[in-house]
This record gives C-alpha cells, structure tokens and sequence, in this order.
C-alpha cells in the first residue's frame, strides 16, 4: 500500500480571506471532483475562511495512480497535501482545519477523527456510513472499472447519485458530475472501489472529543440515514435530514449545506489538541 499525493483546489470568488484565516477542507464522493461537488456551497459560506478541497487520485486535479492505498492513506495523504498548501501559501493560521467530506470523502473524514483529531477542528460527515456497500460489490466493481472504465458507471450511479427529480431540474450540475465521473482515470477509480472495500469503521473506537455533524439526504440509498445515523450516534454528533436530496447532498442542496457547515463550525469551541486526543 503507498499514499498517494493528491492536488488541492482552492475555492475562490468571496472576498479573498486572510492569512490567519482557518482553513476548511473538503473531501469528495468516488467518481466526482471537489470542484464539481462542492462549488455551490462553497460559494455561500460565509466569514473569513480559506476554503481548499482534494479531488481522489485520477480525479479531477490529481494525478492517476495504479498503486493500491487504503482510506487510512488517503486521510495521510489529505494531511500531506494540507500541509503542503499551508508552507506554499506562508499561512499563518493553526495547523488544524475544519472538514467536511462526502461519501467516500466523509469515510476519510472519520478516519482523520481515528487518526489525527488534533488536526481537526470539527467535522461534518455527509452520505457517510461505517461500512459503505458491500466488499463484494466493491470488488466486482473495481474488477469491471479497471477492465471497461468508468463510463460503464454512469447508469447506475445517476440512479444512485440523486433525488427523484434532480437531473431534470438541474441538469447542469447533474451532467458535470457525471461527466468527472466518465473522465475518472479508472484504475485510480478502482483503487478507491478497494479502499472502499477493505473500509469499516463499525469496530474503530466511537465518541470523539472533535463535534462531528452528519448529514444525509432523504433520498440516499446508497447510505441510507439509519446507517448515517449510526455515524452520529457512534461519533457523539448530531443527525440532519436534508430532505429532496440523495446522495451527493453538498450538489444537490448547497444552500442547506453552506448554511449547516457555518452554523457547525461558528458554534465549534476553540481547538484543544489535547482534548481532542483524550
């Protein structure tokens, strides 16, 4: 297993945030970019925050790779790239971060919360389960993407991806997401089906001193919100229900999830490492 390195995106368009400004890392869901996924609610998030996300090996901006990782290595590759980020740009705010990540993105999550919680601030868990899918199907799947790429996933995941209605009232963001997901580089996209696989959190210690928030859209049946709430219970956080929504909650309703993160991480005591660690 190796980490990989992957590329951070900044989001930009409000007014350009300080140098002491926390920072607030977005994690995507397997098959899109941060770009694509996160950029409605990025654009109304208030206050002084420099907004970065990640985009999975062979997605969007960061290279492809045919080396196997597990979600433990991604949440290391996360810190790396971060890190990165902060001595490129001469930041000058706290190593800590605040996170949000989606699905496969909300999984690395987690993982920073077992790992590294000193390094996060709070996080909000979206589309997140402690085991998502099943390792054979994942299997299978990363056996046909490597095979016949990724466009073989398009059908399948616009049924699982959205609400009832959702490609018809917004095509646009439902045919960028889906167009990332075909230009997805797919052995990278199978390495992410393995790390998805080998991934469960069911057995990892529960309640954690960082506030953990999850979201989930009614409509998600790929983690349903009984398996979300497990997350919440397990974690010590609090459930959010975001209704006419599926699984890729941060496209599909940004207001609701601009408005949820800030209301997350404005009400977020100050950062004790060492409390984080207890």
């Amino acid at each position: 297993m190796t980490v990989p390195v992957l590329t951070l995106v900044e989001f930009t368009g409000r007014p350009a945030p300080s140098a002491h400004a926390p920072l607030l890392v977005l994690g995507p869901a397997l098959g899109t970019s941060a770009a694509s996924l996160w950029s409605g609610a990025a654009r109304r998030l208030a206050g002084d925050v420099r907004v970065l996300g990640w985009d999975l090996p062979g997605h969007g901006a960061s290279a492809p790779t045919g080396d196997p990782f597990t979600v433990g290595e991604l949440a290391q590759a996360v810190l790396a790239a971060v890190d990165r980020h902060r001595a490129a740009a001469e930041l000058e705010s706290e190593p800590s971060f605040f996170y949000a990540g989606c699905s496969l993105g909300g999984c690395v999550g987690r993982q920073l919360l077992l790992d590294a919680p000193e390094r996060v601030r709070a996080a909000v868990l979206l589309g997140t389960a402690a085991r998502v899918g099943e390792p054979a199907s994942w299997t299978e799947r990363a056996q046909l993407v490597a095979a016949a790429g990724t466009p073989t996933q398009v059908v399948g995941s616009a049924q699982r991806w959205f609400a009832p209605g959702f490609i018809e009232r917004d095509p646009v963001t439902s045919t960028g997401l889906l167009h990332d997901l075909q230009g997805a580089d797919r052995f990278s996209y199978a390495r992410a089906c393995e790390a998805l696989a080998a991934f469960d959190a069911g057995t990892s210690p529960g309640a954690v001193q960082v506030p953990v928030l999850a979201v989930v859209g009614a409509h998600d049946v790929a983690t349903p919100p009984g398996s979300v709430a497990e997350v919440a219970e397990a974690t010590g956080g609090r459930l959010v229900v975001v209704e006419d929504a599926g699984h890729l909650v941060p496209a599909e309703a940004p207001q609701d999830v601009a408005r949820l993160l800030d209301e997350h991480f404005r009400t977020a005591p100050a950062h004790d490492p060492e409390g984080a660690r207890a």
